[in-house]
């Protein structure tokens, strides 16, 4: 577990995304890796999820060695399970969610909940979280983290959600003491997908890591 937490956070990024297509879905990941990203967020948004799931976890096999295979959005404790077994590396929650943690952790598997509130906080670290995920980021924004930072030493905060890319956006959430950020479709645009740009999503990727580098100094 604190080895894929010290890779999300020496990357400083974590790209999140769903598509129905396989084909799709595995091409997007590729050019992530293409791009230097080593650790990724499918997200269970679809019938499809699980099925495109077990695909990228073949490619990431056969193709993709230094590729950690997160699955998000996962509410329930048999989803979790399903993903697990198929091969996921770490779980994302979008909330605290016990059943959930208690699968994960039954695994010894890396369990990262989503969190807005203090309270949620305080009961994540309680179930043995040690990567929150605070979303949606866009409406808690930076300062909710310098403010409640100190409350939780012992914990990594990853904002997900509106997290734009951007020196200016990300200047913020790292300065405010988050360890890596959340990038969905600000990064995966569903242009790019629609029109299968994958150069151009390698090159946008690559922008963002070294934004990513720049703005941690």
């Amino acid at each position: 577990m604190e080895g894929i937490i010290r890779k999300i956070a020496e990357q400083g990024m974590l790209p999140l995304y769903f598509h129905a297509d396989p084909s799709v879905s595995v091409e997007v990941l590729k050019a992530l890796y293409a791009a230097g990203i080593h650790a990724v967020e499918y997200t269970n948004r679809g019938e499809a999820a699980l099925e495109n799931f077990k695909l990228l976890k073949e490619t990431r096999d056969r193709e993709l060695p230094e590729m950690l295979l997160g699955i998000g959005t996962i509410k329930r404790k048999k989803d979790a399970k399903a993903f697990m077994k198929a091969g996921a590396d770490f779980i994302i929650a979008p909330g605290m969610i016990e059943e959930v943690a208690e699968a994960v952790h039954k695994e010894e598997m890396l369990w990262i909940p989503g969190c807005m509130t203090p309270t949620e906080i305080i009961k994540a670290e309680e179930a043995g979280a040690k990567l929150v995920k605070l979303f949606p980021g866009n409406l808690l924004g930076p300062a909710f983290v310098s403010a409640i930072k100190e409350l939780f030493p012992d914990l990594y905060f990853m904002p997900t959600g509106g997290v734009e890319v951007n020196k200016e956006n990300l200047a913020g959430w790292f300065k405010s003491g988050v360890v890596a950020v959340g990038m969905g479709s600000k990064l995966i645009t569903k242009d790019i997908l629609e029109k299968k740009e994958y150069e151009t999503l390698i090159n946008k990727t690559k922008e963002a890591i070294a934004l990513v580098q720049e703005v941690r100094g």
